[in-house]
């Protein structure tokens, strides 16, 4: 039988509706994949545009019945009807619409935990008007982990640098996420820390196949607290989790210098880095891979990966908008659920 029929069903959440989200889905009916892909999103919205940018698409709507190998014929996009809650006009933030883009997020959540899907891949969201609606939003990262009853994830992002032969994946995690920097030094626990290195070891081995992942762990303060010179959470907090962790088996590379660990000499000796705060990881990750970055949630029971961007609203509905990072992501969460999956004859 052709692997092609035992292809991986894909979905994707088209996001604010009034941002890049639904444009971006559209372009990936002229683009193929090693899966069946399946857009989240008001029909008659995706419709308008695709209009609008100019983009000659035939919509279907999405039968689950039909076999997960069954791709659409190049040109055409599978769509999974949800209204939306109001009109949407590309540009113009809709409070109303925040109940929506959550539906969004549930139903391919669901499908994912009920075995439906295989992933799902997810267009940006604007949290402020999420919140606006009525809802406490900080992110996809936080939403996920709340909805599946996981105490803890991962938030990493990833993508290519370098060129031709030298071009080889950086992907960077990270031990806190969205906090006040001001708050991170309390945050970085042992505890923290012993959770966050074991999620990123188990999910480097189980999704993306290392036997034995090297993790390249960057310190907090400037020049790794210079031996206490500079803060002494390396020697009290940082340098004896990792020890520990090292004692269990674990290939772990630190603490370093954030510095210096994202030069080329230092970043081939890993696999992965854990950064220990937001801006610290994802400045040089977004400056070197920005356009073509994912971002995927460890930790979860399902596969999720994401663009790196927000909902550039100014560019919504101009057609202008690059469709790289979506299309990266995409191709992550198969080649995922390729890995997860058993090859079948």
């Amino acid at each position: 039988m052709a692997a092609a029929e035992h292809s991986p069903l894909i979905a994707i959440t088209s996001g604010e509706p009034a941002g890049i989200g639904p444009e971006l889905c559209v372009r990936l009916a002229q683009a193929r994949f090693p899966a069946r892909l399946v857009v989240l999103g008001d029909r008659e919205l995706i419709a308008e545009r695709a209009r609008a940018t100019g983009q000659v698409v035939a919509i279907r709507d999405y039968d689950p019945g039909q076999p997960a190998g069954r791709a659409p014929f190049p040109g055409c996009l599978e769509v999974l009807h949800v209204p939306l809650a109001a009109p949407s006009q590309a540009g113009q933030l809709d409070a109303r619409n925040g109940a929506y883009v959550l539906a969004l997020l549930d139903r391919a959540l669901a499908g994912c935990v009920s075995g439906e899907f295989a992933a799902m891949v997810t267009a940006p969201v604007h949290k402020g008007v999420i919140n606006d609606a009525g809802v406490p939003f900080t992110g996809h990262t936080e939403y996920l982990a709340e909805h599946t009853s996981t105490p803890r994830v991962v938030m990493m992002l990833a993508g290519d640098v370098g060129e031709g032969a030298d071009r080889h994946p950086l992907r960077v995690a990270l031990a806190t996420t969205h906090l006040p920097l001001k708050d991170v030094p309390g945050a970085i626990t042992p505890a923290l820390l012993r959770e966050v290195i074991t999620i990123l070891d188990a999910d480097l081995k189980r999704k993306y196949g290392l036997a034995r992942p090297r993790i390249l762990v960057t310190g907090l303060n400037p020049h790794a607290g210079e031996d206490g010179h500079l803060g002494r959470e390396e020697i009290e907090v940082i340098t004896p989790t990792l020890e520990q962790l090292r004692r269990e088996g674990l290939e772990l590379i630190g603490p370093l210098p954030a510095d210096t660990l994202f030069t080329p000499p230092v970043l081939a000796r890993g696999d992965a880095v854990l950064a220990m705060y937001h801006d610290q990881g994802l400045a040089v990750l977004k400056y070197a891979t920005f356009g073509q970055g994912i971002n995927v949630t460890l930790g979860l029971p399902v596969i999720r990966t994401s663009v790196d961007h927000g909902t550039a609203l100014a560019l919504a509905g101009t057609g202008q908008a690059d469709p790289g990072s979506l299309f990266t992501a995409v191709d992550e969460a198969c080649r995922m659920a390729a890995l997860a999956t058993p090859a079948r004859s």
